[in-house]
């Protein structure tokens, strides 16, 4: 795990990549959006409410946990490579925002827990999968 500016980084290894679903699961998440593509592989994941931070973060198949919850989230997303979006905190986006999750097939996903409780679990997870 490495921290750039406000961005909380977790690099995982191809072997202990998870799909979307795995992660919807572990955080006991609601699905809001683009349920067809929660087979899609997350290798990465990033947790921030600061989008200039996140859109220095470019790397592919990520998973971006945030509270934010405007237009603008789905945008960095998409520009930066994110498979997907958590909104921890219960935080609901507005229609504006899952349309345009929508045609951009980018899931949405909302968690009641927090932003350190949801990186927590999925590293957990993780660390539970490395030693199978």
């Amino acid at each position: 795990m490495r921290k750039v500016g406000n961005v909380v980084l977790l690099f995982v290894k191809k072997e202990n990549a998870m799909k979307i679903r795995d992660v919807v699961r572990i955080l006991e998440a609601e699905i809001l959006c683009c349920e067809s593509c929660l087979g899609k592989e997350v290798s990465d994941f990033a947790a921030s409410d600061l989008l200039s931070d996140v859109l220095a973060y470019e790397k592919e198949n990520y998973l971006l946990l945030t509270g934010l919850t405007s237009q603008q989230v789905v945008r960095t997303a998409e520009i930066t490579g994110a498979v997907a979006i958590v909104f921890v905190r219960g935080k609901l986006p507005p229609q504006e925002a899952i349309g345009l999750a929508k045609s951009h097939n980018i899931p949405l996903i909302m968690t009641d827990k927090l932003m350190f409780d949801s990186c927590r679990k999925i590293t957990e997870k993780l660390g539970k999968e490395k030693n199978k």
